[in-house]
């Protein structure tokens, strides 16, 4: 993912940062508690595309 394209990019919930995930290719949004989709490049920044985060996934 675009390092400049994450910084433009927020949570379309709560209008917070997100965080890449390379390994899960996913945009975390930790004050949402959800993890938005990146397919073939292209972040899916749909709530009802996103999967809830589990407590465990939250970083401390």
């Amino acid at each position: 993912m675009d390092p400049k394209l994450l910084e433009l990019l927020v949570c379309p919930v709560t209008k917070g940062p997100l965080r890449f995930d390379k390994e899960r290719q996913e945009l975390i949004s930790q004050s949402a508690r959800l993890a938005y989709p990146v397919r073939d490049g292209m972040p899916i920044l749909l709530e009802n595309e996103a999967r809830p985060l589990e407590d465990s996934e939250l970083e401390g």
